[in-house]
């Protein structure tokens, strides 16, 4: 598929959406969006498959098929090999048409049928290895909901149009590559952030600063045998590792259940295979799912300085994350809980790179413990990346990406790199950007750990020291510009020119006075 294809899919999918804009919240009209494009996908995924399992029999078009017992081999073929199962009466084209019924009658009403379809989906994994992806996977499709419609026919109008827009579009899914359609549901998924002011953080990291985690974790590789993201939202980071190298598994958690459902959503869409994905819905500090695992690459944008129960729960002075740096993170500042959770699951041979605001880089206290404790006991800190404020949708705060290794190439220096200057960002609308070229200058100045003026600085670990370990990065990169030197003679001499030039301008103001009869403004000497 061609760039201009990709992009008129990208628009079509986004007019739909726009169907919905002014008539229902936009965080209730995403769900609804995403869902039902991933439910046509499902569908086409489900046609194509059965028509090739009756390539050479009698009947060889899925939708025509009624006998019982070839249905049952298909369904358990489907069950292997795409993770769910749907009949043919309930394929995405099949309900749309019916949508499509005369508007005099009620022929046209299908929010029972497809609420049974979307059950039925869910069902249709039960007790195979793909039931915990796709389990209540659509309970946020609620189709008998006021939020799309005060009546039931005012529901149902609202998603036929929906599904009768989608229907006209060819997905095309036998003819482009995999993540052709995924990088629209992606496009998507960004479209909505953008809108969705302070919460668009808990779902979704621009995609240039999940470009700069992800090269950074696939430094020097081809192949990630695993990649895990503790705060995961709607996957884009993970899957972004994806693009940079070959990963056999990904692994993520997220607390909110919406934005969980969405993540697995969002890796069926990019064609992951249910086997090759594990996300967890629960609090990654207090109930970590998969703390028995190490993982070779791990990359994270976690809720900035989040409250969590550090004090109010013992298990943490003992739990071996946070138990052997002396303090525990916090309880109003949740930033090294996550950074330390994160360390511990990573793998010896492995890159951690995570977004944090900058506080995590100065603060004392608790975290000036920890940090120091990173740094000389364990030396594992191995760059340090400032990036532009106003680059994060919902939030206007500064923020840095922190590398950890636990076996650094380089164990003696940290590399700090100031990307937030003017000449390494442009701005669009209300946000700040980054290029490709931007985010190409990061990753290349950290890998060949390089010193550029008023850019990037190697320091030694003996410097840190002597900052008492203070990561600030204008300790370390001078990005001072000196101003030119001001002529003071010249100002001078603007300065009597101004004066002769006031007193001319009150002397016509006050022939303008006497002429006119009034008072003049000012005192005459």
């Amino acid at each position: 598929m061609s760039e201009e294809q990709k992009q008129l899919l990208e628009k079509q999918l986004w007019d739909i959406a726009n169907l919905l804009r002014g008539k229902i919240n936009p965080d209730d009209y995403r769900d609804y969006i995403l869902g039902f494009i991933f439910y046509k996908y499902l569908s086409e995924k489900q046609h194509l498959y059965a028509n090739e399992l009756l390539v050479g029999e009698v009947v060889t078009e899925y939708k025509e098929i009624t006998d019982t017992e070839t249905l049952d081999a298909i369904k358990e073929e489907s069950q292997l090999k795409l993770g769910y199962f749907l009949k043919p009466s309930e394929l995405f084209s099949v309900i749309a048409h019916k949508g499509r019924a005369d508007t005099e009658s009620d022929s046209n009403y299908i929010i029972e049928d497809l609420q049974q379809i979307l059950n039925h989906i869910e069902q249709s994994t039960m007790g195979t290895d793909s039931e915990d992806d796709f389990n209540a996977l659509f309970e946020d499709l609620d189709l008998h909901s006021t939020k799309i419609g005060r009546t039931v026919g005012a529901r149902n109008q609202i998603i036929v149009q929906i599904l009768n827009k989608l229907d006209k579009i060819d997905f095309k899914l036998e003819e482009i590559e995999s993540d052709v359609l995924g990088d629209a549901y992606e496009y998507l998924i960004a479209k909505f952030a953008a809108g969705a002011g302070k919460s668009a953080g808990e779902f979704y990291t621009p995609q240039q600063v999940s470009k700069i985690l992800a090269k950074i974790v696939t430094t020097g590789k081809t192949k990630i045998k695993s990649v895990y993201d503790p705060t995961c939202g709607s996957g884009s980071l993970l899957l972004r590792v994806g693009k940079e190298a070959e990963v056999s598994e990904f692994f993520g958690q997220e607390l909110n259940r919406t934005t969980y459902n969405l993540a697995r959503m969002n890796m069926i869409m990019h064609d992951i295979h249910f086997r090759s994905f594990d996300i967890r819905q629960e609090d990654t500090l207090e109930n970590p799912q998969h703390i028995g695992k190490r993982f070779e690459a791990i990359v994270a944008n976690p809720p900035f300085s989040a409250h969590w129960k550090s004090k109010n729960n013992p298990l943490n002075d003992t739990d071996e994350r946070f138990s052997q740096y002396g303090r525990l993170a916090p309880r109003t500042k949740a930033d090294y809980a996550f950074l330390q959770h994160m360390l511990f699951q990573l793998a010896d041979n492995g890159i951690m790179s995570s977004v944090f605001p900058h506080g995590v880089l100065f603060r004392g206290a608790a975290e000036g413990v920890i940090r120091k404790y990173l740094i000389q006991e364990m030396n594992v800190l191995d760059a340090v990346i400032g990036l532009p404020a106003n680059i994060f949708y919902g939030t206007s705060i500064p923020t840095c990406i922190m590398v950890l290794k636990k076996c650094r190439e380089a164990d003696d220096n940290i590399v700090f790199i100031d990307a937030s200057g003017n000449d390494y960002f442009v701005k669009e609308g209300n946000q700040n950007m980054l290029r490709d070229e931007d985010v190409d200058r990061i990753v290349n100045t950290y890998v060949n750990r390089a010193t550029k003026d008023k850019y990037s600085y190697v320091a030694s670990l003996a410097e840190v020291a002597e900052n008492d370990y203070n990561l600030n990065i204008p300790r370390y990169v001078d990005t001072f510009e000196e101003e030119e030197p001001i002529d003071l003679n010249m100002v001078a001499e603007r300065l009597v020119g101004y004066d002769k030039a006031l007193v001319d301008v009150n002397a016509d103001i006050l022939g303008y006075c006497e002429e006119l009869g009034i008072t003049p403004p000012f005192k005459i000497e």
